[in-house]
């Protein structure tokens, strides 16, 4: 009866969970040590005898700072525990968590001159400040995490040569990194990856030296309070078209200089660098763009910190149509950012595949995506207007455009006139919780010229909290008309993918669904529950880690951003209850489950809520975490002790 009233105050999951998995707090915990002991006790007897602390590793025990207690709470703060039931949930973001960047793991690094096999000139010249003696890396260079190296097998070489944690895959008897000559000139082309930011354009971008000729005459437009229209000469700079090039008029009929007009004497020939093509000259007209027709597919929303592009390859594998790179900030992204450049790169298997920006002013949002409609390859661009965080709101952004509709109408405008590719919206239903919005924007947007908007079903005041409103969604519908519409929230199963579309949507978004359960996207398409094994979840886990050292890379710094990567991933999805477990399905996505014991020990270590568990998984996959690790996951509510 004590499980029955635990279970009842966390959301009546005991009526669904079948009572015989169903556990306390302690003894989940109890179980998990004293099966952690058993296990290990096993490996140190066919092993090393090492009498190191077999409950307690210190590679794995998190560091305890400032009176912290391993969640991450204060002492003060975890003291009322013998009152669990006034004891509020935590929300909101870690924002003093403790962070520690990858560098910081690999104190003696090695210089690049002698990974990439250039020894004879060092790039940095006499102020290197890496190393230059191969033997003495080796001396405190940490011990290969395995016998397969995930980029030797794929590409036929490792470009991180001896720091790749793996090397044993891939060196010679006398420490040469060794190539698989026919393996690595099949994957030299087409590049995997795309998108990437060129050092040229980086070096222009941060001195300043990028022209937005576009950008800047919509702009200019606006300041004389004229709508941005399609003008021939937002495409070409004003020194060429003096110089007779082809001109355009306002319906798109491109005007050929005869050389017998004023402005261009017959005895003056104009000088030119090739032939001359109508995309240097001719800019697209609202009716010539690109459709973007993505009506009835599954679309994975662009996660902040957990949709990056291994997690993408995951759900991409699992069935998801269309892909969305994370939210990027269009003031980093004037400025060369590396790691917001980054944000923006495309697996060649994302067929589908857009960019999400966030800004609060025309200029550099116009600016922005003048930028990236010269520089990256993507099928449409999203302006994210539902980013509820504090950060980006007090600023002017995200869902604080929904206010600003004067600033928000030039935002859309502008980007619109110099893209060649559709322009999508991400909205919410508004700011406060009981004042909807949506419905009186949505007809404005389709005016603006927006080819899709996704609306979010609730609030910048709800947050993630109770439950997304669907009957809104469908009047918005209605009222976007006979723009597509896209949902999005609460779907965890085929069966709330099917309510959804019942209301009248061209399609959907999965965000927290898919970080729950990355196959949501088959069930779905095959109108199935899954009753996926802890076996089969690991496999998952592996792909992650072998698509992560593949787009980090493999050196100590690549193993632990993949590890933080799949960390945050591991909050997520320790939220899942199997579907054998459950009496009734499916399950919901707001209702937190109890504590339970799996069908197997590895099935109840997935679903653990504390953080040294999720690290306990990472080491199966990518051995021990360094000395004094410490991780604390970005939001508070998804860590408990």
């Amino acid at each position: 009866m004590d499980i029955r009233r635990m279970c009842s105050a966390s959301g009546g999951y005991w009526r669904i969970l079948g009572l015989k998995y169903l556990t306390t707090k302690e003894q989940f915990h109890q179980f998990l040590e004293a099966k952690g002991q058993e296990k290990a006790c096993r490996e140190t007897e066919v092993g090393d005898s090492a009498g190191n602390d077999l409950a307690e590793p210190e590679a794995k025990r998190i560091r305890l700072e400032d009176g912290q207690t391993e969640d991450g709470q204060t002492e003060e703060a975890a003291e009322p525990r013998e009152q669990p039931q006034t004891q509020k949930r935590a929300r909101g973001q870690n924002k003093g968590r403790h962070h520690v960047k990858p560098t910081h793991y690999d104190k003696n690094r090695l210089c690049p001159s002698l990974i990439q096999e250039s020894a004879a000139k060092c790039f940095f010249g006499d102020r290197c400040r890496f190393l230059h003696d191969v033997g003495r890396y080796l001396e405190t260079k940490p011990a290969d995490l395995g016998p397969r190296c995930v980029l030797f097998e794929t590409f036929g070489r490792c470009p991180y040569g001896v720091t790749c944690r793996f090397a044993g895959a891939h060196l010679g008897p006398e420490g040469q990194n060794l190539v698989q000559e026919e393996l690595a000139a099949r994957g030299a082309q087409p590049p995997p990856v795309r998108n990437g930011l060129d050092k040229a354009l980086q070096q222009q971008l941060r001195k300043r030296e990028v022209r937005f000729e576009r950008a800047e005459l919509a702009l200019r437009r606006f300041s004389q309070g004229q709508p941005p229209g399609p003008t021939p000469a937002a495409a070409v700079p004003e020194d060429r078209a003096a110089e007779g090039a082809p001109r355009q008029d306002n319906c798109g009929v491109q005007q050929v200089p005869t050389g017998l007009g004023p402005s261009t004497p017959p005895s003056s020939p104009v000088q030119t660098c090739g032939p001359l093509t109508d995309e240097d000259v001719v800019r697209l007209r609202p009716c010539e763009k690109k459709r973007l027709d993505i009506r009835g597919k599954l679309y994975l929303a662009p996660l902040t910190t957990c949709g990056n592009l291994p997690f993408r390859r995951i759900c991409k594998r699992f069935g998801a149509d269309v892909t969305c790179g994370e939210m990027a900030v269009c003031t980093n992204l004037l400025q060369g950012q590396m790691s917001e450049w980054a944000l923006l790169k495309r697996h060649q298997c994302e067929d589908i595949f857009g960019v999400q920006l966030e800004g609060a002013f025309p200029d550099t949002m116009t600016k922005c995506a003048e930028l990236l409609s010269r520089t990256v390859e993507v099928d449409f661009v999203d302006i994210n207007v539902g980013c509820p965080i504090d950060l980006v709101y007090k600023k002017g952004g995200g869902c604080a455009l929904m206010n600003r509709s004067t600033k928000f109408q030039q935002i859309v405008r502008g980007m619109n006139q110099v893209l060649d590719v559709p322009l999508t919206v991400k909205i919410r239903t508004g700011v406060q919780e009981r004042v909807n919005l949506a419905h009186r924007l949505l007809p404005e947007l389709r005016d603006w010229g927006v080819a899709l908007v996704t609306l979010h079903g609730r609030s910048r005041e709800q947050r993630y909290t109770k439950l997304a409103d669907w009957q809104y969604i469908e009047e918005c519908v209605k009222a976007a008309s006979p723009m597509p519409l896209f949902g999005n929230g609460d779907i965890l199963s085929f069966e709330d993918a099917n309510r959804a579309m019942q209301t009248g949507v061209a399609g959907i978004m999965i965000a927290r669904g898919a970080l729950l359960k990355p196959w949501l996207f088959t069930e779905i398409k095959e109108q199935r529950h899954w009753d996926i094994s802890s076996s089969e979840r690991l496999d998952i886990l592996r792909d992650f880690t072998s698509y992560g050292l593949e787009h980090w890379g493999s050196d100590t710094q690549g193993v632990e951003k993949t590890r933080r990567f799949l960390l945050e991933w591991l909050s997520f999805l320790c939220r899942y209850v199997p579907v054998g477990l459950l009496e009734r399905l499916p399950q919901r996505i707001n209702e937190r489950p109890p504590y339970y014991l799996g069908r197997d020990y590895l099935e109840t270590l997935m679903a653990s809520q504390k953080a040294a568990d999720w690290i306990r998984i990472s080491e199966m996959l990518l051995g021990p975490v360094p000395p004094n690790f410490v991780f604390l996951p970005k939001h508070k509510a998804n860590a408990y002790k």
